[in-house]
């Protein structure tokens, strides 16, 4: 828990000096102000509401006892098993089998699962993703996730627009200067967002893996629900490109049909051949092999 509150603190403050050094060279001392200004206004709703627009983003329809009982109980059982307070739900209209949780803390969480994985997976199975969700939010992982994904998204946003700024000096040398500082930059800053997805630690994969083997019950249920997702994700593209929200999902949702993508460059998810490995290896242990 401290690890991630730290962790969250630094890129926070990390952002905040980027945002700063962006103004700064687009527009000087009045530009530095206003970069942090923006900062500042992003660590605020990011902390607060990023989780909400996360969810907005992906059309999340919230599941009650009332309109999907299998899933409801299902996360309600898996939620006692991991002494945590019960999260909101939600179901995403994608054809693509994933899932993803976010939040600030365990107390206001919320898992999500697309309409594909409830199609695709038994009980067993779902059971086994959605305890790997309800891992990360045990281990506090969701809000340096949630953050990374708001900020990532802004960075890369901005990016398509900074070749397009001018000071607004008549001067040619100096519009030439800023024109190529903002074009510079628009470079930089799709790498800098992927360095933030980065900073989140791959280990964190392995450890909601874990922890969902021990919520669901068997380690077998994640495994084979894992074998699935690799498989039907290479050949159902998510209609949202979001690459901003990656690191968020159970699997990479960007990698359809195998290809080569500057999408997947900077993954920040372990290979699923590993992670099965790392399951196997528990369902073993439990003789469970």
């Amino acid at each position: 828990m401290f690890i991630n509150t730290m962790k969250t603190g630094l890129l926070m403050f990390g952002l905040v000096f980027l945002f700063v050094a962006i103004g700064g060279a687009l527009g000087s001392q009045k530009g530095a102000i206003i970069g942090l200004l923006i900062a500042g206004g992003m660590s605020f709703y990011s902390y607060w509401f990023s989780d909400k627009m996360v969810i907005r983003a992906y059309n999340g329809q919230e599941v009650t006892p009332q309109n999907n009982p299998r899933l409801y109980q299902l996360i309600q059982r898996l939620a006692r098993n991991a002494g945590l307070p019960m999260p909101k739900i939600y179901i995403i209209p994608e054809r693509q089998p994933n899932a993803f949780a976010t939040g600030r803390n365990p107390q206001n969480a919320a898992v999500a699962c697309t309409a594909g994985l409830l199609e695709l997976m038994d009980d067993n199975e779902l059971a086994g993703v959605m305890a790997h969700e309800l891992g990360h939010i045990k281990h506090r992982d969701i809000l340096i996730s949630t953050v990374a994904a708001t900020f990532a998204g802004a960075i890369v946003n901005i990016a398509r627009f900074l070749p397009y700024i001018s000071s607004g000096n008549n001067r040619d040398e100096d519009r030439r200067t800023n024109i190529g500082t903002a074009i510079l930059l628009s470079f930089l800053a799709p790498i800098a967002a992927s360095i933030i997805q980065m900073s989140i630690s791959r280990k964190r994969e392995y450890m909601a893996d874990r922890a969902g083997a021990e919520y669901s019950g068997n380690p077998l249920y994640l495994r084979n629900a894992l074998q699935k997702l690799e498989s039907y994700s290479h050949h159902i593209a998510m209609n949202r490109q979001d690459p901003a929200t990656a690191h968020m999902f159970i699997i990479n949702p960007f990698s359809s049909l195998g290809n080569f993508n500057v999408k997947n460059l900077f993954s920040t998810h372990p290979s699923t051949d590993d992670r099965i490995r790392e399951l196997e290896k528990m369902a073993r242990e439990k003789h469970l092999l």
